[in-house]
């Protein structure tokens, strides 16, 4: 694999380009978070940008379980989850989730005993990778821990789980803790393109008012579909893996990396960002 182009400082940015921004797309592992942990700075930076008229839209791996309470208890507008597998959004004007799934439940039901035989092989194959913790609240797809309760295992290591999923005949990608695999044509890209076209317009049309941040390979799709695209410090280790690099990078990893961002943003529009989120 051909190395992507490496980013440019965050600084590079152009102000204009920032200050058009109406929605912020967001990975959450390592993006959002440091060390597994959700920072209070990151928290106060989405309220600061949610506050700011614009759409905090978190863009994850983890599970439909988790998505429900990101999108009742979260300053954000959506949430993305499974790498692309659903979307959730509350309707707090009704009192309602709105909810879309990419697949039917009868073929979610069937596909999960076959995934769960290839995540038995995967660990088998490399010893001391683990299925996640999260594991009992996802619907569609299938994560094997190699560094948030497992190893930490080397990224090596999550390409060969990976590559025992793909043999089988599923997707797989790898997050900065788990590799995540399933049975369909969906990635973090085509969940976010569905989100747009059914709650704000077609990504395609307004390309030029959104972001998005991220940290790993499984965050390629949206690197490669969104120009203004920002990895946390972070990344820069995955950078030799992945298909296509951010265009922009932060200089601060995780949380503080996000928080980063989020200064330069409403700077380039004119706000502040609220004292604890400094």
């Amino acid at each position: 694999m051909a190395q992507a182009p490496a980013p440019q400082p965050l600084q590079q940015a152009p102000c204009a380009r920032l200050a058009a921004l109406r929605y912020v797309l967001t990975d959450i592992d390592d993006t959002l978070t440091e060390d597994g942990r959700l920072p209070a700075l990151a928290y106060a930076a989405m309220e600061s940008l949610a506050g700011a008229g614009l759409h905090v839209i978190p863009v994850t791996g983890r599970p439909a379980g988790w998505c429900d309470a990101i999108a009742r208890q979260w300053p954000v507008s959506a949430v993305v989850g499974e790498n692309g597998a659903l979307w959730y959004a509350e309707d707090r004007a009704n009192r309602r989730m709105i909810r879309w799934h990419a697949q039917e439940d009868s073929a979610r039901l069937a596909n999960r005993d076959r995934l769960m035989e290839l995540a038995a092989q995967a660990m088998e194959a490399v010893p001391g990778a683990r299925i996640a913790a999260d594991q009992p609240f996802r619907l569609f797809d299938a994560a094997v821990d190699f560094a948030e309760d497992a190893g930490p295992l080397p990224l090596e290591q999550a390409a060969r789980i990976a590559a025992v999923f793909e043999a089988g005949g599923a997707q797989a990608k790898v997050s900065s803790i788990h590799v995540n695999a399933w049975f369909g044509a969906w990635d973090k890209r085509a969940g976010v393109e569905s989100l747009f076209a059914a709650r704000f317009a077609p990504l395609a049309d307004v390309l030029g008012q959104v972001a998005f941040l991220g940290d790993s390979p499984n965050d390629a799709p949206m690197f490669a579909a969104i120009p203004l695209s920002v990895g946390v410090a972070n990344v820069l280790p995955h950078l030799p893996g992945i298909a296509a690099a951010p265009a922009y990078v932060t200089r601060a990893p995780g949380g503080r990396g996000f928080a980063e961002f989020a200064r330069a943003l409403l700077a380039a529009r004119g706000n502040e960002m609220e004292e604890n989120a400094a």
